[in-house]
């Protein structure tokens, strides 16, 4: 990429991150930073990439997408996270949201259910320079019990219920943001734990993809969704 495409972006980025902040999506400095910092466009397909300061969703293969930014934005700002944080993300699709956890987080675990997005992440993010985020496939819906406990969980992928193996891999004190619903709508929602307590705080609407697996959804060839938010 020339440095006229490398300016072009970079502007386009700088103009994303503005309008978010105007319309108070985005309101933490560090969380500005990391979106000014993290360049959304190479976790997309060439072709696709003059569109990714957009803010829509976009296709990256196996009929997933790359969310809304303002979706990830809000969902990383109701994260609350702190330096050193250790945080375990369900559902790394190409990575984007990964990498923004990362300029904010002292440690990553990212969990993916399809093995070629999974590889697709781990390029992109380690041409980045983003070693230190751990990754593996599997089902999310079970956590990564042998690295638990985590800070922060955040789960991009819709879910009927708070699934109880990701509470139990919480530190007291913890926060979880997860989208609740139905299979075709949900509810970006907050759990933060204190003990055997939870505070439940509902937001913001969104349509994510199923979050298949022993504590999700069932597998459905038949149903579709998108890893974005409305």
């Amino acid at each position: 990429m020339n440095g006229k495409e490398e300016y072009r972006f970079r502007t386009a980025r700088e103009t994303m991150v503005a309008d978010l902040v105007s319309r108070g999506v985005l309101c933490n400095p560090s969380v500005i930073q990391a979106f000014l910092k993290v360049p959304r466009h190479l976790f997309l397909d060439e072709a696709l990439r003059d569109r990714a300061y957009q803010d829509q969703p976009l296709p990256i293969g196996n009929g997933q997408t790359i969310s809304h930014p303002s979706t990830v934005a809000g969902m990383t700002e109701l994260l609350d996270i702190r330096p050193g944080s250790r945080i375990l993300e369900i559902g790394t699709g190409t990575g984007y949201q990964a990498a923004i956890l990362a300029e904010l987080a002292g440690k990553v675990f990212s969990i993916e259910t399809i093995v070629n997005l999974a590889r697709k992440a781990r390029k992109i993010l380690e041409h980045l320079g983003y070693y230190s985020i751990r990754m593996k496939t599997g089902d999310g819906s079970r956590g990564w019990p042998d690295s638990a406990p985590f800070d922060r969980i955040v789960v991009s992928a819709g879910t009927q219920v708070i699934p109880p193996k990701l509470i139990g891999q919480l530190t007291d004190g913890g926060r979880m943001v997860v989208p609740i619903g139905s299979r075709d709508t949900q509810v970006i929602t907050s759990v933060i734990r204190d003990g055997s307590n939870l505070t439940i705080q509902e937001h913001d609407r969104c349509r994510f993809v199923d979050l298949v697996g022993k504590y999700g959804w069932p597998a459905d060839p038949g149903h579709s969704g998108g890893r974005n938010g409305d």
